[in-house]
């Protein structure tokens, strides 16, 4: 299995009111994808309890049955059609961490 986690950081113009739906908008988005795309067994998106420590304002936790699932996932139109309308043009930085677990 493999463990897929994202953390964004959003765009600073955006004011607290549009952060707010813009990472509503993300996770129903991304959590919405379950049971869409093969080889996807979990995906969670933490958007609430940031404290103030965090650098990051969403995170992705998903788990993928194997290495070619997640080179599916990426390219899966779904997946896709969520990243670009609701990911991409919102986040200013992605960091990203794939393991094998």
């Amino acid at each position: 299995m493999v463990k897929h986690i994202i953390l964004w950081k959003l765009r600073e113009d955006l004011s607290e009111e549009q952060k707010a739906e813009i990472k509503l908008g993300i996770k129903e988005g991304l959590e919405g994808l379950s049971g869409k795309v093969p080889g996807l067994l979990d995906i969670k998106v933490q958007i609430d309890g940031r404290l103030d420590s965090s650098n990051a304002d969403v995170m992705l936790d998903s788990t993928l049955e194997s290495p070619e699932a997640l080179k599916g996932y990426a390219k899966h139109p779904a997946h896709v059609a969520v990243a670009d309308s609701k990911v991409r043009p919102y986040t200013a930085v992605r960091t990203c961490m794939d393991y094998e677990i």
